[in-house]
């Protein structure tokens, strides 16, 4: 891969960042942290099952950003207030990035009920939208949630945003209808080494470059994957 030495550099910083930075939560990743430089993104633990996962940015983008986040994470929303915005304003307005969403509750509570109903969501005819407004609303209004709240309020704005059967939504988020696609993601994070969130796996032409945990910079990744 043709690094500059400004990119090498910076690459060892990501990798530096995943000890220092993050939300802990009680689940500990198990794998050894996705391999080696270069691994496929199809062979990496990080990337399994990853064309049914909410996306945005083209297939075929040069670069993918795979984010194991957890709407109650406040690393996750300082992380989305700095660098994510700017991703997906930037880089995979332009088609240069793919940014894969993985849902990963591990921090508190109430986070374990939302991601339900953001696969509940995503699940839904036309409901790939109405998951990115969702997923920015957690974080948006993260302080107002906790497991007493985080049902009704997340039925009152899809009620007053979108087109979906709300009460549907909560529904199956109460009954974990889609526990299936919660555990595809957990599984995969665990296998990966995702031991706290966010954890970033980057890939550039398809292949492995480096992980990234914590508050991560627009920066960092935007050197790590030559964007």
């Amino acid at each position: 891969m043709d690094f500059t030495r400004r990119s090498a550099l910076a690459t060892v910083g990501v990798a530096g960042l995943g000890a220092l930075a993050g939300c802990l939560g009680g689940t500990s990743g198990s794998g050894d942290g996705g391999g080696a430089n270069g691994t496929p993104i199809g062979d990496h633990p990080a990337g399994a099952g990853l064309d049914s996962q909410p996306a945005l940015g083209p297939a075929d983008a040069g670069a993918t950003v795979v984010a194991f986040e957890d709407p109650s994470c406040p690393t996750c929303r300082n992380f989305e207030r700095n660098a994510g915005e700017r991703l997906r304003s930037g880089p995979v307005a332009d088609g240069d990035l793919r940014f894969v969403s993985r849902v990963y509750p591990i921090i508190y509570p109430w986070g374990k009920p939302a991601v339900q109903a953001l696969e509940a969501v995503y699940a839904r005819e036309g409901g790939e939208e109405a998951y990115w407004a969702l997923f920015d609303h957690y974080f948006a209004e993260q302080g107002a949630f906790d497991t007493d709240t985080v049902l009704d309020r997340t039925e009152s704005f899809l009620a007053a945003n979108t087109d979906l059967d709300a009460s549907g939504v909560v529904a199956d988020a109460e009954a974990e209808a889609y526990d299936d696609a919660v555990q595809t993601d957990l599984d995969a994070g665990s296998a990966a080494g995702a031991d706290r969130t966010p954890t970033l796996f980057l890939f550039r032409d398809g292949t492995y470059v480096t992980r990234a945990s914590g508050n991560v910079s627009y920066e960092t990744i935007a050197s790590a994957l030559r964007l």
